[in-house]
């Protein structure tokens, strides 16, 4: 793996801290609310994984494009679904990004960027390249970010998309999450290489594995991959080795996962490390947990919003299907 870059910008280390949180709690809410019984959705917890997707999201603009999957929470609120809007939508009403017809695995909200989130893994790969492709046409000057597991990286899209981008430098990151388990497979079971980085050689594309616990090697990494990409050099490959401190989705539990892999899994916890280095740059307990305190706060409004707000009309299901004339 990569060694640890130069030091981040206290700012900007603020800003990962701020959205790494914000991914966390509204994991933690909306865990919350499934045992609770209040509300009743597919849900596929980002426990683990928080410091990736905050720390990616902070490398890019405003206006870049992601592409996420099922567990896309972390991408879409730490690149800014509006949270409001983002728990209508986790709920099934009119006031979600897609007015409550999409729900927790199609999440789509393109004044953030958030483009697609496809349900069937691997999917988004190729539709990233598409995204890229407009970008590089049109001069726009925007960066894909396209985010998925290790089990997508085996199957046949994810190798045309990357032969695709590296062929035309597109202007795309593909971002693997590898957190060692597709669903219930332990990544030594489904792959034998030992990681999924080195494959970028193959197609001529720089790749990277860093360790997605650390915020000074993942989001240098990512920095420098999204800069790379916006120069009009091609795609990067970056595998963030990270760890999913959840079952594949909620409700399942850890039997398959040996006792070992266990015990690393919570060693390795991104949340505790990350405030360690927060406080070794001379943030305080205050300031850090005042974050965590306002954050609680909006999501829990926002969760109330979402549970007053009104299911969408019948007639919805006609529209947003074909397009609209006057």
């Amino acid at each position: 793996m990569a060694e640890t870059a130069k030091e981040i910008d206290r700012d900007k280390l603020l800003d990962i801290y701020t959205r790494t949180m914000k991914v966390n709690r509204t994991d933690e809410k909306f865990r919350e609310l499934l045992m609770q019984g209040k509300v009743a959705v597919m849900y596929y917890c980002v426990r683990g994984q928080e410091l990736v997707s905050a720390a990616a999201m902070a490398a890019l603009e405003d206006d870049d494009y992601v592409v996420c999957t099922y567990r896309g929470q972390g991408e879409q609120t730490a690149k800014g679904i509006p949270i409001k809007k983002w728990w209508g939508e986790c709920l099934g009403k009119a006031t979600g990004t897609c007015k409550g017809k999409g729900g927790t695995m199609h999440i789509t909200d393109p004044d953030t960027g958030i483009m697609v989130t496809t349900g069937v893994v691997g999917s988004g790969i190729p539709i990233a390249n598409g995204l890229a492709m407009a970008s590089q046409n049109n001069g726009d000057g925007r960066v894909t970010l396209v985010s998925f597991g290790d089990g997508a990286a085996n199957i046949g899209g994810f190798h045309e998309a990357m032969n695709m981008a590296q062929l035309y430098k597109l202007p795309v990151v593909f971002l693997c999450q590898n957190n060692r388990y597709g669903e219930h497979t332990a990544f030594a079971d489904h792959t034998d290489s030992p990681n999924i980085g080195e494959r970028a050689a193959g197609y001529g594309m720089k790749g990277i594995t860093v360790d997605g616990n650390d915020v000074n090697q993942i989001y240098p990494a990512m920095e420098e991959a999204v800069a790379h990409a916006r120069r009009g050099k091609g795609p990067v490959l970056v595998e963030a080795m990270c760890y999913r401190m959840m079952g594949h989705f909620f409700g399942s539990d850890f039997s398959y996962m040996p006792e070992e892999h266990l015990a690393e899994m919570k060693a390795e916890d991104p949340l505790p490390k990350l405030r360690k280095v927060m406080l070794e740059r001379q943030f305080t307990e205050e300031e850090l947990d005042k974050i965590v305190a306002d954050i609680d706060a909006e999501i829990d409004e926002a969760v109330q919003h979402a549970l007053d707000a009104p299911l969408p009309d019948t007639d919805e299901i006609y529209k947003d299907v074909l397009e609209e004339t006057a």
